[in-house]
């Protein structure tokens, strides 16, 4: 005859993991708004980055004419 085993069948997770759960789910998302908000933020300073270039050739060229 064989052994009887025992099977323990929990269908509600623990508040730990239903916690973890959770808090995955919200960091995730905020996880990929910072990332967006980050990107967004290296993008809009390349752009003032290549404005100032641009100013500052702009006023170089300006100055040599004038000189």
């Amino acid at each position: 005859m064989q052994a009887a085993t025992s099977v323990r069948a929990n269908a509600f997770p623990t508040f730990t993991q239903a916690l973890r759960a959770v808090e995955a789910a919200l960091l995730s998302g905020g996880q990929r708004t910072a990332r967006r908000n980050a990107w967004t933020a290296v993008l809009e300073d390349r752009r003032r980055a290549k404005d100032r270039v641009e100013t500052e050739h702009v006023l170089e060229a300006a100055l040599t004419r004038s000189s």
